[in-house]
């Protein structure tokens, strides 16, 4: 009975946070809509926007001046269909690689978007490329000249191949590959698509994770004892480590929902992508599903206790937000180490090692490897954490000159 009404107590608290919470719609949006829209926006729209830059691109009309005192007749037909409005001069007696400040101010006003100076030494074609870096339209138009210097330069090849009597293909290709890349590798597309979801998934989810409970735990702490609500909870008949896991309670839902509906986005975004046969789904199995769940859950844990204790102790509003903001650094360094850790052969202390300990097991889960020894090791280890960090809260939430409100 005395288990049963403790319960009653901490579900009553994490109701009444989780209600005041949410009576906020900028709350909701940050809560619900910003999470499920984040991975459709950057698998979908993103690659539609990529593609119709690209587009844009391809469409440009762009004027560049070729230098040459060769006879155009050798070159020119290379560059029809180019897009490029060309004007021809004369190339005067100076070296390739020099560039007057009168071509240079036609470069920077946009006037000429690339300058190809050409001559030809004995049977060499030689030529300099001046264009303007901070430019689309100047890198568009070196672009397209490399191109078509790559494709002049082929045709060259073989004909002066052809004309010694040779056989081009046994000459630019006399040692070849059997078979087709992808048809040698033994990864099915699903291992392929895990492996790749585990470059940035992990990353992505417990900086997510940490974000998403900065907020309410600044509410339901430090916001509170300035509005002077606190010491009302206080006087309830519920003790501290109830108040404090009913907060918990409430913070770890709402971390929850938006980690869910990224997910949620996530899948949607993969599930699109595998139509379009773009993306294939990853392979994963039951056991590492199941796995994936409680890596995320003990990691919103640890972070939901650490967050509400460095709030609680906090002075005002405005210094939790100073500390918990920039406190994302210290998931987000581990977060882009753990991505470029080569997962063959890993030695077994990385899987122990805080918040390292748990992306680690994200990647791996993600491309389906099981390795109990692993799984021991970063399970016991985000136990131990997770523990150290309620207790370390819950030692703050039985401090007076903590939890009195601030007058």
């Amino acid at each position: 009975m005395k288990v049963s009404k403790t319960g009653q107590r901490i579900r009553t608290i994490a109701k009444k946070e989780l209600i005041e919470f949410a009576r906020d719609w900028r709350t909701i949006l940050a809560i619900l809509v910003i999470p499920l829209l984040l991975f459709p926006v950057l698998f979908i729209l993103f690659p539609v926007l990529l593609e119709s830059e690209a587009e844009e691109r391809d469409l440009m009309e762009l004027n560049i001046e070729i230098k040459t005192n060769l006879d155009s007749s050798e070159f020119e037909t290379y560059f029809e269909n180019s897009k490029l409005n060309i004007m021809y001069s004369s190339l005067q007696d100076e070296n390739l690689s020099f560039i007057s400040e009168g071509e240079t101010d036609e470069l920077r006003s946009l006037t000429i978007d690339a300058i190809l100076k050409l001559e030809k030494s004995n049977s060499t074609f030689i030529y300099s490329l001046f264009y303007l870096s901070t430019s689309e339209q100047s890198l568009e138009s070196r672009s397209r000249i490399l191109l078509i210097l790559e494709e002049w330069e082929k045709v060259e090849v073989e004909t002066r191949i052809e004309g010694a009597g040779l056989d081009i293909e046994e000459t630019l290709d006399p040692i070849r590959y059997d078979g087709q890349y992808l048809a040698n590798d033994v990864a099915t597309k699903g291992e392929q698509s895990g492996m790749i979801l585990s470059l940035f998934i992990p990353l992505v989810l417990s900086v997510w994770t940490f974000t998403s409970a900065i907020q309410p735990s600044i509410d339901m702490t430090v916001a509170e004892k300035e509005r002077g609500t606190l010491e009302a909870l206080l006087g309830l008949p519920c003790s501290r480590r109830e108040l404090l896991l009913g907060k918990w309670l409430a913070v770890g839902t709402i971390t929850a929902i938006g980690v869910a509906l990224q997910i949620a986005g996530l899948l949607f975004a993969i599930t699109y992508l595998a139509s379009t046969n773009l993306f294939s789904l990853p392979s994963l199995s039951a056991l590492s599903l199941f796995l994936l769940f409680i890596a995320v859950l003990l990691f919103a844990i640890m972070v939901v206790a650490i967050e509400l204790a460095i709030a609680i102790r906090s002075h005002s509003v405005k210094e939790a937000g100073s500390i918990l903001g920039p406190a994302v650094l210290f998931i987000l360094f581990p977060a882009l180490f753990s991505q470029v850790i080569n997962l063959d052969n890993i030695e077994s202390f990385w899987f122990a090692i805080p918040v390292v300990n748990v992306l680690l097991a994200l990647r791996e889960l993600l491309m389906d490897r099981v390795v109990f020894d692993h799984i021991f090791i970063w399970i016991s280890t985000s136990l131990i954490y997770a523990a150290a960090a309620a207790i370390y809260a819950s030692r703050q939430f039985k401090r007076e000159d903590l939890v009195t409100s601030i007058s």
